[in-house]
């Protein structure tokens, strides 16, 4: 049996708690990421963000014209 189908066979009711659960591990992980990141010194250096804004794609907007 598929875990996608031992969902569906759950109540709605727990198939409702379970996802409210999901979703709170999920807001929860959010809010601590920043914290943990501090606490452990992994945040980035300016230097971190300038490397990775460089390897970032650049979008060019060029004007066709009234020709085509």
């Amino acid at each position: 049996m598929s875990l996608l189908q031992s969902y569906r066979n759950l109540s709605p009711r727990t198939r409702i708690g379970v996802g409210i659960g999901i979703l709170a591990w999920g807001f929860i992980g959010l809010q601590l990421s920043d914290r943990a990141e501090e606490k452990f010194g992994l945040k980035p250096t300016d230097e971190d963000k300038a490397a990775l804004s460089q390897l970032a794609p650049r979008i060019i907007a060029v004007d066709k014209g009234k020709d085509r």
